[in-house]
């Protein structure tokens, strides 16, 4: 099928540099982007937990924080603790 597609410049020239290194034609190096972008979507629906990876990230400081916390508690001996 024929249609035409609106594609950025700067993706144009890297996917037709890459077509050439590979010695395809640029249809067949779209057409084979576009497939393996719709199987890795379809990796997500056997996986759906994937879609949630990275998802507590905001925490991350807080975790920091935490272990700041413990790390300066457990740095410090106490006397009873020396033999």
């Amino acid at each position: 099928m024929k249609t035409t597609l609106e594609i950025p410049d700067h993706v144009f020239r890297k996917a037709k540099v890459k077509a050439a290194e590979l010695r395809i034609p640029l249809r067949q190096f779209i057409s084979e982007a576009v497939e393996q972008k719709l199987a890795s979507d379809l990796a997500l629906i056997d996986k759906p937990w994937m879609k949630a990876a990275g998802g507590l990230r905001h925490l991350h400081k807080e975790n920091l924080r935490i272990q700041r916390l413990i790390d300066a508690e457990f740095e410090q001996i106490e006397p009873e603790d020396r033999l």
